[in-house]
């Protein structure tokens, strides 16, 4: 993809150099083959070829459970007419996830995912004079992308507690261009408190905008940040239905930012939504017990999980998430090699913190081979 006169222009204006046109032209047209850009492509990390059948997959915070019944079934109902774009199914998406988050319709915009707003804010209010700011260890793709572009990258440790230190990253640097929050925080699945983000929101940087991800919200149970975009602040709320809906896959997401400021990124992107992940996504927010029953599913799971790290003394993050961080005082890339050899996939390890391994809480039965195999390899 070229870019326009006018493009290279506001980009040269932003302190890119001339240099970084081809990255920033491979970004606005990237695909899979780019290490950053989405879910799948980042997952290049812990991803696995040649799998043995019964491996355990719990490396990439998939949800085992799917989609929901009503969502399958929307699915199939829609197939046969996938020779049609259908924007209306798209549309319809935007209308609900409105009506239930309290925000004009203009204020939501439907995303394959939310990998791909996350990119394209990292596009759009970033730059080597615009540093991005994020938690370290965090999740990386959009740091990833800043650095693919030419942006600056400020990596702000968690506090002791694993909270986002938002003192600290409000005072990253004065000319902040986006500061990503992750909440749940992913790798930890630590919960940052509400009252820190609108605090966060209140006190950062003339200038600079407030990215917080809430792709494990619903998992958490905790209270959603939307109200800041319905205040008006300069705050962009990231949502996917990846995680609770189990819909990974499928791909389905949605930003929801004062308009303004959407169409400050929106634009780096265009195209149709698919059709099946569309009327996935109406049906699964239509559940009415849905998010909930899944939550209590998650939690059990991984309660039980915990109590077993505890009754034999591994040290792990406290976390409200599908995925925790548990030390095991070693390279963490040792371990994760040697649970494969046991058919078990963990996550990956995060360079500030080399002997923790990052796992995903699977459904009851992969658990339990997990803590088989987690015991033979530390012993």
């Amino acid at each position: 993809m070229t870019l326009t006169s006018k493009a290279r222009m506001e980009f040269v204006e932003r302190g890119f150099s001339r240099r970084s046109f081809g990255r920033l032209a491979a970004m606005l047209s990237a695909g899979a083959t780019l290490p950053f850009y989405n879910e799948p492509a980042l997952a290049q990390l812990s991803k696995v070829e040649n799998v043995p059948p019964g491996a355990v997959m719990i490396n990439a915070n998939e949800n085992p459970l799917g989609p929901c019944d009503e969502a399958r079934q929307a699915i199939h109902g829609i197939v046969a007419k996938g020779g049609r774009y259908m924007y209306t199914e798209t549309d319809a998406v935007q209308k609900l996830m409105a009506e239930q988050e309290g925000l004009p319709p203009d204020h939501v915009q439907i995303f394959a995912g939310s990998s791909a707003p996350l990119h394209q804010t990292v596009l759009a209010f970033t730059s080597p004079s615009k540093p991005f700011v994020t938690a370290d260890p965090g999740y990386e793709a959009g740091e990833r992308a800043a650095k693919f572009i030419g942006s600056r990258v400020i990596r702000v440790p968690l506090t002791k507690d694993y909270m986002h230190d938002v003192k600290a990253m409000a005072q990253a640097s004065p000319d902040a261009g986006l500061i990503y929050v992750c909440n749940p925080n992913n790798p930890t699945g630590s919960v940052t408190p509400k009252e820190d983000i609108a605090w966060l929101a209140g006190n950062k940087p003339a200038g600079s905008v407030l990215v917080v991800d809430e792709a494990y919200a619903h998992i958490a149970g905790i209270p959603f940040s939307s109200d800041l975009v319905a205040a008006g602040k300069d705050v962009i709320i990231l949502r996917t239905f990846s995680k609770i809906y189990g819909m990974a896959g499928l791909r389905a997401g949605a930003a929801f930012a004062r308009p303004d400021l959407l169409q400050k990124f929106v634009p780096f992107s265009a195209g149709a939504m698919p059709i099946t992940s569309m009327v996935a996504a109406q049906a699964s927010l239509k559940v009415k017990n849905l998010v909930p029953e899944r939550r209590e599913i998650i939690k059990n799971v991984r309660e039980d999980t915990l109590a077993f790290l505890d009754k034999h003394n591994f040290h792990y993050v406290p976390t409200m998430s599908n995925k925790f961080m548990v030390d095991v005082k070693r390279p963490g890339e040792e371990v994760a090699l040697a649970m494969r050899k046991e058919k078990v996939y963990i996550g990956r390890v995060w360079p500030s913190w080399p002997t923790y391994v990052r796992v995903t809480v699977g459904t009851q039965e992969e658990m339990n081979k997990f803590k088989t195999a987690f015991l033979k390899v530390m012993a």
